[in-house]
């Protein structure tokens, strides 16, 4: 009985952790590779220096915008936060999670006929993981839910 508690276990966090791991570090080294390569070019003059460097800093940016998805679920709702964007969401707006062979990420259908691109649970860093995160958040969704919309 225990297994089947486990899904329930509030707040939980799901983000693709190897990705984000892969693009902080690529960002992290190009970034210092940067700051390096502009210090120790002899005939650059401080603007060139300053536009390397800045060069650096917004490959740094993005890619740390590219590794910024997560879902949070917390007994008050879910915030789903994507690349550029962060909503709050209750349970009972939560009708369905989908995840469907193909799909780049978990989709979330909601109360108000829309559905919502959660990218925090993506198969491409492990289709079996994907699958797993996504029923557990399914799970969490329906217990949530209709605790919320019962009550």
């Amino acid at each position: 009985m225990s297994a089947a508690e486990e899904p329930l276990a509030l707040p939980v966090t799901f983000r693709p952790v190897r990705t984000r791991t892969v693009l902080m570090t690529v960002g992290t080294i190009l970034l210092v590779t940067f700051v390096t390569v502009a210090f120790a070019m002899p005939g650059w003059s401080a603007p060139d220096r300053g536009v390397f460097i800045a060069t650096g800093a917004v490959i740094f940016g993005l890619l740390s915008l590219l590794s910024r998805p997560k879902i949070v679920a917390a007994p008050g709702g879910l915030t789903v936060v994507n690349l550029t964007t962060k909503r709050r969401l209750e349970w009972a707006e939560v009708l369905r999670v989908n995840l469907r062979p193909g799909d780049p990420w978990v989709y979330l259908d909601l109360a108000d006929g829309t559905s919502l691109a959660a990218m925090g649970i993506q198969p491409g860093n492990g289709k079996q993981r994907a699958v797993q995160e996504a029923r557990r958040l399914r799970a969490l969704a329906e217990a949530y839910g209709t605790s919320s919309s019962a009550a």
